[in-house]
């Protein structure tokens, strides 16, 4: 198992940075991809930034050059850098991990509200 707990999220005026962060306990060593989903009201899951085994990152494009996902192995956390701020990045953010079975685990949640 996997047990992912997120926090950071909070409420930001538009043009703001906050930071997320995940930190991860249990079988660990199993996880191929880590990432951070994120669910706007009224709207569906959608991925936002991912890692997966070897480094490599992937962002969705509504968020390229304004996100940032790192991991610290070390820490067994994992952080979402989010600058430049949106109303539309209003939602509800999970982080994620994935094992090479497909089995996932997803944290909680943490809410982030932009304001206009």
């Amino acid at each position: 198992q996997v047990q992912l707990v997120e926090s950071g999220g909070g409420l930001v005026q538009a043009g703001g940075s906050l930071r997320l962060s995940c930190v991860a306990s249990g079988s660990l060593s199993s996880v191929i991809v880590w990432g951070w989903y994120r669910q706007p009201p009224g709207k569906q899951r959608e991925l936002v930034a991912q890692i997966i085994s070897g480094g490599t990152t992937n962002y969705a494009d509504s968020v390229k050059g304004r996100f940032t996902i790192s991991r610290d192995n070390a820490k067994n956390t994992m952080w979402l850098q989010m600058n430049s701020l949106k109303a539309e990045d209003t939602a509800v953010y999970y982080c994620n991990a994935v094992r090479p079975s497909g089995l996932d685990f997803w944290g909680q949640g943490t809410q982030v509200t932009v304001s206009s």
